[in-house]
C-alpha cells in the first residue's frame, strides 16, 4: 500500500533536502496543484487587468524555492509556508516594478480575507503597504509576522500553521485575530 500523499511529498522533501535532484523532479507533480490553488487565491485579490497570470506566479515561486540552498525541509506545511512567502515576494516585486514604471498608477491590491479564517467583506490593501506594514509587524512580533505568511499568504490552516510554528491552534488564532487588527490599522493610518 502506497504511503499518503502528504507522506509522500514529505519524504521528497527530505530527500531534497539531502541533495537528491531526482526527489525534486517527483515533487512537482504532488505539488503543483496545492501551488496553483495558491496563486489562484492570491490572483483573485488582484485587481483587473493585472499582467502576472496565476501560472506564471507559480512557476516564479517554484523556481525560487528551487534556489533555497541548506534548506531542512521539515514537512509539506513548512513547504507551502516557504512558497507562500515565495508568492508574496513574487508578488511585492512586481508591484513594484509596475509602481515604478507607472509612478503609482499600478499599485496592486490584496484583501486580508483571502485566508479562510478572515472576513470576506475586508477592503482590499495595496500590495506594497501590506509588504511594508507586514515587515514592522515581523520587527515587532516575529511570531505573529510568520503566522500572517503562513495563514495569508501560504494559505495554511490554524492546525497546519501551529504544527509549523510548534504552538497550540489557540495561540494561533488568537495572535491571527491580532495581528490583523495591528495590519488594518497601520494600514488604514497610511
Amino acid at each position: 500500500m502506497a504511503p499518503p500523499p502528504s507522506q509522500n511529498v514529505t519524504a521528497l522533501l527530505r530527500a531534497w533536502s539531502r541533495g537528491d535532484r531526482a526527489a525534486l523532479d517527483e515533487l512537482l507533480p504532488l505539488v503543483y496543484g496545492e501551488l496553483r490553488r495558491q496563486a489562484a487565491r492570491h490572483m483573485r485579490a488582484q485587481s483587473a487587468g493585472h499582467t502576472l497570470q496565476t501560472t506564471a506566479l507559480v512557476h516564479e515561486a517554484y523556481f525560487r524555492l528551487m534556489g533555497q540552498e541548506g534548506v531542512e525541509w521539515q514537512d509539506r506545511a513548512h513547504f507551502f509556508g516557504v512558497a507562500g512567502k515565495a508568492m508574496r515576494s513574487v508578488l511585492v516585486d512586481h508591484a513594484r516594478a509596475r509602481h515604478a514604471l507607472k509612478r503609482g498608477g499600478a499599485a496592486r491590491h490584496l484583501s486580508l480575507g483571502a485566508a479562510g479564517a478572515a472576513d470576506e467583506a475586508e477592503s482590499a490593501v495595496d500590495v506594497l503597504a501590506l509588504d511594508e506594514a507586514l515587515s514592522r509587524l515581523a520587527q515587532l512580533d516575529e511570531r505573529q509576522g510568520r503566522i500572517v505568511e503562513l495563514r495569508y499568504f501560504a494559505g495554511l490552516g490554524v492546525e497546519e500553521t501551529a504544527a509549523v510554528l510548534g504552538i497550540s491552534p489557540a495561540t494561533v488564532k488568537r495572535e491571527w485575530s491580532t495581528a490583523k487588527a495591528w495590519l488594518r490599522r497601520e494600514l488604514n493610518a497610511g
